[in-house]
């Protein structure tokens, strides 16, 4: 018998694009008084103006923005938009300009095509920075009209479904753009669908061997509880079909990446989450969800702290539901969201859900959007939009807006009673800066609920506090550690950059005389204008603030300033630095109580990285740093007088990797240990150490030193080996044990 031929490749078939015709159909049966000769033109000056382009996919160019316009007409927007859309590439790609669209089409679209352009042109020092400078203006413009931001998810969605087609090398850096700004962006405007489809398509490429093992885990639990999936649905709606109340009752499974988000939060096993399948509970009248809610509860056992009231008290992206978990057939536990259909279109499609035809036109419909409690989309944004225009480093601010789309929400109020929303986990400061800012940096002190509290007390749903104020500004650098938002501490950064200037400028000229000297140099043989040419500053001082800033490495300032010199291996590798013990130290954690005298020693018990709180225990001449959750800090807990509130340096918090300790419980059979080591690999930790401990029959325990660059990069680590079938638990190690 001859031997099998191989298959061809399957052929490659272009998606069919949205027709002409097909796209003002689409846009006229929700909006009849669309303006269908504008459409029309901006169809065909699309198709014109963008030519023989072609996408990487070898596709004509103009199919991507008609596809773009196709995903909005989902979302029944204006002409205006759905017009701007099919332009959205023109200003930057193209002959075209702003001038003339506006005098083609409008005014209205050629702001939003302007808006949605990005800026390429810019000529700033690195493509980190021109990317945060981009997304400063373009949060800026969302902030004038929310059709920007809807645009651009759209475009960006589009983008990220072909994104297979772009080279490798790209892949990661937009997809990783795509889930710590777009799909956060989506979701702080109630754009549910957007968001869960953006962040699918990205965890696709950014970590695709955690996503592969979280679709077989999903793929055995359907065919396990598929039927019980089924028959409870079932059961629900029967239950309140029976006492006169029409609901509708489906499942539905947790996205592969909100299950990943959920590993990385709750330190847990993919086997211990209990919501992985949840039922949605649709119902008529905001009554039925009331009156569902009371049947439920008397039919199955309430779990008690996981009830809570969306509707009385919405969001800050106007999402509306009752959310409750009860004990059903077998001791399942059931979650249950109860809604109505409108509540249920906000809580996908967010502000999109508002666009309407009322009142003899079609456009967004303010009064539906803020009734009942609910808040103006572009409100949802303040926070954000705030911090962009404080200004400051684009590192800086980029992370703190991201802190602040990323964090869910408690509820608190002033003592007047105003509504003050802040992320969960949120402390008096935060509070402090979300009513104002001058409240923030003159705070002393914090009442909660008439009683006098640390300002390390975290908030709860329902505190009244009360924020006790001084004559004049008194932020302590150590307020960071006291604060979680992303308002806050823009603020507090602000403060200490303008108060703290010199002490970088020392650390950068030391750091820059240091790495001199290991290559026989000095700062007198330094050309200083080549270097202010190389990395665009003025004059030394700045230069110095940057390196000690950590902006720019000493060694590339060698680079820079000797060419072809001969770099030591150690001092270049990855421009990092290992956290370490030493008379260097300094550069790596500060504190208002440290002394010139104090040496400082990083714990072996705790092993603390960057990016997680510390404190430090003062021993004779010895301040030795700990993590704040390690177990060793008991010992000192009756004698105050040796701690001293730390925090990482910036230096600390951007050029250096540590190392941590990590225990991982797992099945004892072969080939495991090689899978965890590999997991540990692809999340680019280094093992360093390894021991095998508790060696029994079925299970041991395996203790990791894994060098990481900060508490992100290890929360990584560990989730990625809870994905792997054979691990039961992974915890960090935190004290001698």
């Amino acid at each position: 018998m001859s031997p099998p031929t191989e298959l061809p490749p399957p052929v490659q078939v272009r998606p069919k694009f949205l027709r002409q015709v097909e796209l003002i159909e689409r846009v006229a049966a929700y909006d009849p008084t669309v303006d269908e000769a504008m459409l029309n033109r901006a169809y065909v000056y699309a198709m014109r103006m963008h030519g023989a382009q072609l996408r990487a996919s070898g596709d004509p160019y103009f199919a991507h923005p008609i596809e773009v316009a196709g995903i909005l007409t989902d979302y029944k927007l204006d002409g205006s938009a759905i017009a701007a859309a099919l332009l959205h590439d023109t200003i930057e790609d193209t002959p075209a300009t702003r001038e003339e669209i506006a005098a083609k089409f409008s005014e209205d679209v050629a702001q939003l095509v302007e808006g949605v352009t990005k800026l390429t042109r810019l000529e700033l020092q690195s493509e980190y920075t021109k990317q945060s400078e981009n997304l400063r203006k373009f949060i800026l413009a969302i902030s004038r009209d929310i059709r920007v931001l809807l645009i651009k998810l759209a475009d960006r969605t589009h983008n990220m479904r072909t994104l297979q087609y772009v080279p490798e090398s790209k892949r990661e850096r937009i997809s990783r753009e795509t889930l710590e700004v777009y799909a956060p962006l989506a979701r702080s405007i109630g754009c549910n669908r957007f968001a869960t489809e953006l962040e699918d398509l990205a965890f696709t490429y950014i970590n695709p061997t955690a996503k592969a093992a979280i679709g077989r885990r999903l793929e055995d639990m359907r065919a396990k509880k598929g039927a019980v999936v089924s028959q409870i649905a079932k059961d629900v709606k029967e239950r309140l079909y029976k006492y006169g109340i029409k609901a509708e009752v489906y499942g539905r499974e947790k996205s592969p990446y909100s299950i990943w988000r959920k590993l990385q939060r709750k330190s847990i096993g993919f086997s211990q989450l209990s919501d992985i399948f949840a039922f949605r509970v649709i119902v008529d009248s905001e009554d039925d969800c009331y009156r569902a809610l009371g049947l439920i509860h008397r039919t199955w056992s309430c779990v008690g702290d996981r009830f809570k009231d969306f509707i009385s008290t919405p969001k800050s992206n106007n999402y509306q539901s009752l959310h409750t978990t009860v004990v059903g057939h077998k001791g399942t536990r059931i979650e249950l969201q109860i809604r109505t259909e409108e509540m249920d279109r906000v809580a996908e499609e967010g502000v999109a859900a508002h666009w309407n035809y009322k009142n003899h036109a079609y456009g967004f419909d303010e009064e539906a959007a803020t009734k009942r409690g609910g808040r103006n989309p572009i409100n949802s944004l303040r926070n954000i939009v705030q911090i962009v225009e404080n200004g400051g480093d684009s590192e800086d601010w980029v992370e703190h807006a991201k802190m602040e789309m990323f964090l869910d929400q408690v509820f608190c109020f002033t003592p007047k009673g105003r509504l003050i929303t802040l992320p969960r986990g949120a402390m008096p400061l935060d509070f402090a800066f979300a009513v104002h800012t001058e409240v923030g940096e003159t705070a002393i002190g914090a009442l909660i609920n008439g009683e006098h509290r640390p300002l390390r007390t975290v908030l709860q749903n329902g505190d009244q506090v009360d924020i006790l104020t001084g004559v004049e500004s008194r932020i302590n650098p150590d307020w960071q550690s006291l604060t979680i938002t992303g308002r806050a501490r823009s603020a507090i950064r602000r403060n200490i950059r303008q108060t703290e200037r010199e002490d970088f400028i020392k650390l950068g000229r030391a750091a820059i005389e240091r790495a001199a000297a290991q290559v026989d140099k000095s700062l007198n043989d330094i050309s200083w204008r080549t270097a202010f040419e190389r990395f665009q500053v003025p004059n030394q001082d700045e230069l110095y603030e940057l390196c000690g800033r950590g902006k720019i490495t000493p060694v590339k300032i060698l680079e820079a300033v000797f060419p072809g010199l001969t770099i030591p291996a150690l001092m270049a590798t990855d421009g990092l630095t290992r956290i370490k013990d030493g008379e260097g130290a300094r550069a790596f954690v500060r504190g208002s109580a440290l002394r010139e005298h104090h040496r400082i020693r990083f714990s072996r018990c705790c092993c603390p990285v960057p990016g997680e709180r510390i404190v430090g225990i003062v021993e004779d001449v010895d301040v030795h740093v700990h993590s704040i959750e390690c177990d060793t800090l008991e010992q000192f807990e009756d004698n105050k007088d040796v701690w001293v509130d730390l925090q990482w340096t910036l230096n600390a918090e951007k050029n250096t990797i540590s190392v941590a300790r990590i225990r991982a419980n797992m099945q004892n059979k072969p080939g495991v240990l090689g899978i965890t080591c590999t997991l540990i690999g692809e999340a680019k930790g280094n093992i360093i150490n390894m021991h095998l401990t508790n060696n029994q029959v079925d299970f041991l325990d395996v203790e990791f030193e894994i060098e990481v660059i900060d508490a992100k990069h290890l929360t990584n680590i560990s989730a990625a080996l809870r994905t792997c079938p054979s691990v039961e638990s992974v915890e960090r190690i935190r004290g001698n044990a």
